[in-house]
């Protein structure tokens, strides 16, 4: 079941953009590189948002749901791309 949700999950990934397939990739690595480059950012609802959906990954996960945990990851990151986290307007 796992291996059926990572394949559905990279397939979706692909599906959005090639390049930032690898990036999107619902992996303890890439959710420990997303929290560290995230430290770096200045405080802002946007990156408190994508905080909250990357508690929720690590809760999911906890509780073996990995399903839940890569869809709150790709939220997660999907926020980290907007200008809003970074605090930058226009």
């Amino acid at each position: 079941m796992q291996l059926l949700v990572t394949a559905i999950t990279i397939t979706t990934a692909l599906a959005v953009s090639p390049a930032s397939a690898k990036m999107m990739a619902c992996t303890g690595e890439n959710m420990a590189k997303l929290v560290t480059s995230s430290n770096a950012v200045p405080d802002t609802p946007g990156k408190a948002a994508m905080m909250r959906e990357m508690g929720a990954a690590n809760a999911a996960m906890a509780k073996g749901d990995m399903r839940r945990a890569c869809k709150s990851y790709m939220r997660a990151q999907q926020m980290s791309d907007q200008k809003q986290m970074s605090g930058q307007k226009g």
